[in-house]
């Protein structure tokens, strides 16, 4: 009874593989179960070849090579404006600042290396990268000088912008660390930092004074002991 059962199933597993093929099944009268399991096994595989030998051939060759499997499009490159650069990630503290490469630059590095140790050393971090954002922010506005030196040299009405200009002195950088301080911020922006702290001011005065055009522009920041205002 165990082997006409197994004899059944092998003939209803044949008919499903080969579709509408058929196949003659020889049932062993060995006492031996493994050389019946053998002989169903080859009868199987015989009807599976005879429903693939009876196949298309476009369809054998469709299921040789397998679905088509389109390749994935890479991602399009951001596409960045010639003469652009990405603006740079940056943290106002002293310890980010001398991660970077030891600064250097050409005379408009100096410029504003130069500015911002005499108009802000005695301020916050914050407030001396606030200077150098109003500096840049006046180069370019079409009202100012179209460079950094032209910018922080620039007369006006009898006295200078920027008032280390007008002052009589001698402009050397005695100290040290807040020259070098100076030159990495203004490494780090001239590099492209973002002007995030003083909405498009391209003027400020300290608490201790009172312009008249204080009145007329509307402030934008107050950063330590300087107060921020943008140009109408």
């Amino acid at each position: 009874m165990r082997f006409h059962q197994a004899w059944t199933t092998a003939v209803v597993a044949a008919c499903v593989l080969s579709g509408a093929a058929y196949a003659d099944v020889t049932v062993s009268h060995s006492n031996d179960p493994t050389s019946l399991i053998g002989t169903q096994f080859a009868t199987l595989l015989g009807a599976e070849h005879k429903a693939v030998d009876a196949l298309p051939e476009a369809k054998l060759t469709a299921m040789a090579v397998g679905p088509k499997v389109e390749p994935k499009k890479p991602a399009k490159a951001d596409k960045k404006k010639p003469g652009v650069q990405a603006p740079v990630l940056i943290e106002y503290s002293p310890e980010w600042l001398y991660t970077q490469t030891a600064p250097a630059g050409d005379e408009q590095w100096q410029c504003l290396k130069t500015a911002l140790y005499f108009e802000s050393r005695g301020e916050t971090l914050k407030g001396q990268f606030a200077v150098a954002e109003v500096i840049l922010n006046r180069v370019d506005s079409p009202a100012y000088p179209k460079s950094v030196c032209g910018v922080v040299q620039q007369g006006g009405k009898g006295s200078c912008q920027f008032s280390y200009n007008c002052d009589g002195n001698r402009d050397v950088m005695a100290d040290a660390g807040a020259a070098d301080l100076a030159g990495r911020i203004a490494r780090v922006m001239l590099d492209g930092a973002p002007r995030a702290l003083t909405a498009g001011a391209t003027h400020f005065h300290t608490r201790a004074v009172r312009p008249g055009w204080a009145q007329r522009f509307p402030r934008t920041a107050a950063i330590g002991a300087h107060l921020f205002y943008r140009q109408p």
